[in-house]
Formats: C-alpha cells, structure tokens, sequence
C-alpha cells in the first residue's frame, strides 16, 4: 500500500545557481540528490513542504554516477524512513512516481511507467519512464508503486522529449556503502577508481592519493558571488539571517524577518529591488487603510497595492550601487536591512489596527 506521507522526505535544493530536489534517508541521516544539482557549491538551502529553509553542507560527490549527499544538522526525526527498493526489481510496465519540484516550483507528483529498466546512455545504465522530467526534478526519489526508492531522477539528458531517466538504485547503494566514511564537516569527493573519500586538504589537488586516479577537473571549486551578491548578502547578515538558506537564484534572495517574508532581487539588469508582500487589504472598511498609508511617511520606501495585496518595497539603480562611495553604500545597505525590519513591524500594524489580512506567503500563515 502506497503511503503518501513519504513524499513529506523529499525537499527542494536552492543555491544562487538554480534548483533541484532531494530526499532524506532516515537512518543515515543523510540527503540524496544529484551532483549536477549542488555542482560549483559546498553549502546550499534545503526547503520542505513548508518552505522552512534548512542549511546543508555538501559532503560527498560522485560525478561519474551524478550523486551527492548532504549532511544538516537539525532535527529531522518526525520525518518518514524511506526504503530503498531492491536491485533490479523493476521490469516493463512498472507503475512509478516522480516526486520533486520542477522549475522551482511547488512539490509535484507526476505517474508514469517503466520503459526501460536498464536503458544505455552515455555510457552508463538508467531507468527509463514515459513521464517526462523536468528541471528541478533532478535529484528527488523515484518510487515504485510499493512507495520505495527505486531510482533517483536525472533530468541532465534535454534531448529526450517526453521520457524521464532515474539513477538506477544499485548506483546509489553503492555509494552509500562509503557512508561510514563521511566526514560530515567536510567537502569530500568519491574517487571514480577505488571509491575512496577525498577531501580537499591539499590545494590544487588533482589525483587520488590512494590510487593516483585522475580527479575530474575543478571538482573543489565553488562558485564564485558576483560583487553586487556579496554587497546583498552582508546586508542580510546584518539581520542574523545566513545568506546561503536565502539564496534564491542567481542574485535572488527571499527570507522571513520575523512574520514578513523579504524577497531582494535584481530586475532586468537594471534596479536593485526589496519587496515585501506584507498583507492582504481589508474586505471591508478598506479607507481607513488607505489613508494612513497616505498619511505615513515610508521614506525611503514606498507603499504599493495591486488588488487587495499591500507591498512595501525599495528600489535602486544597479549603476547606483556598483558606483558608489563607501557613504553610499553604507546608507544602500542601511536601507535592505531597515526595509525588512520595517515590514516585520508593518504587517502587525496593518492586521492589529486596520483588519488587514497577513500575505499568504507570511510566515504566521505557513505555520
């Protein structure tokens, strides 16, 4: 019997790069997803179902096999154990689930059946299913109609229209036989040869020093913030806030302060923008509403309505920023920081005195 509480294991993975998903193994407290998912970073955010973001460290890589693990340290008990199928289990006809987040957007299910279980492509065997996998679908769980793990979706192969391809589960059970081996406080890559676990502790290091097998070509390196990302993320560490768990895309950020959710982003290359969707205006007696956000001075942010959403948000020319003076950029920063504490206190405000209603993206709503 297929119980859906499973589907409560699988995550989405956000970076300043993209997207992907993920899933949770109980009992080695690990997450699986692909390497090309988390490729170019050591650190990256987790979500769940809620949209409460955890921060994961990258610990193991295989770029050969395209898996990774990823070691958090909070508490994930409540979560269900998935199993992991047998190997070669699956045969033509099988009904299979594909869970993830596809194009960042919300958890998805999509069903399909099994095609191929031993599909050839380049170079290695996959899974292959009739239900197409989209990006963002990468890295999350396949299941079998028993709701165990039966492959982990790759969704690197943009030429095959209308088909999916999954890891096959044998792969990934190898990989976890190195488990004992994690260092959960490390970046450390699997050598293709003898399987061993290789940490980065010389620099520039480029063969295994068990075997002398060649490692892939900047496997270590990360990816590099452009000046304006790490201008914006001081400023969110100013709000206590890790910026690795608000990356939101490339020079794209969204968090909660407090109650208020806090987007900050760059807008057709040329304005800097933090907004806040803070509440839902009144179904009733809206003009009181009205006239104190006309009577407020916001300075130097502004008051928007579109429908019945309240925004505050800011904005500043990227030419503004990347030019500027240290006074300026002083006061630039100044403002992201002011905005979000200003829009924390604001949306109390706005439900407390005038009846607003809290934004649906506002934290007191998704708890």
């Amino acid at each position: 019997m297929f119980n859906p509480d499973i589907f409560k294991a699988v995550f989405q993975v956000k970076h300043s790069g993209g997207s992907g998903s993920c899933f949770y193994l109980k009992s080695l407290n690990l997450f699986v997803t692909n390497n090309h998912v988390v490729e170019g970073f050591h650190e990256v955010a987790i979500h769940d179902h809620n949209k409460i973001a955890h921060l994961a460290k990258v610990v193991v890589v295989n770029t050969t096999v395209d898996l990774a693990l990823l070691a958090v340290d909070d508490d994930f008990s409540d979560l269900p154990e998935l199993t992991l199928a047998a190997d070669d289990a699956l045969t033509y006809g099988d009904k299979m689930k594909v869970a993830g987040y596809p194009y960042g957007m919300p958890f998805t299910v999509t069903e399909g059946t099994v095609s191929s279980p031993k599909q050839l492509m380049d170079g290695r065997y996959y899974v292959q299913i009739d239900a197409p996998v989209n990006p963002g679908n990468s890295g999350g769980p396949i299941f079998n109609e028993a709701g165990e793990v039966a492959a982990v979706t790759v969704a690197k192969f943009t030429d095959a229209d209308n088909m999916g391809f999954g890891i096959r589960i044998e792969d990934l059970k190898q990989l976890l036989q190195s488990v004992d081996k994690v260092d959960r406080n490390k970046f450390q890559v699997q050598c293709d040869s003898c399987e061993d676990l290789i940490a980065n502790e010389e620099k520039n290091q480029e063969f295994c020093p068990t075997c002398g097998q060649r490692l892939p070509d900047g496997v270590f390196d990360q990816h590099e913030l452009s000046p304006l990302a790490i201008f914006c993320e001081r400023a969110i560490e100013r709000l206590g806030i890790n910026p690795v768990v608000a990356r939101n895309g490339e020079e794209s950020w969204r968090f909660h302060k407090g109650s208020a959710e806090i987007r900050i982003f760059v807008y057709d290359n040329d304005y800097l923008f933090a907004v806040c969707q803070s509440n839902l205006l009144p179904k009733k007696n809206v003009l009181p509403v009205l006239e104190y956000m006309l009577s407020e001075d916001f300075g130097p942010f502004k008051m928007g309505i579109e429908d019945r959403d309240i925004y505050l948000l800011y904005r500043q020319h990227i030419t503004d920023v990347t030019d500027m003076s240290d006074e300026v950029a002083q006061q630039v920063s100044d403002n992201l920081v002011q905005l979000a504490l200003k829009a924390d206190e604001l949306d109390n405000i706005l439900v407390e005195r005038f009846g607003c209603e809290y934004s649906q993206y506002s934290r007191v709503i998704n708890n």
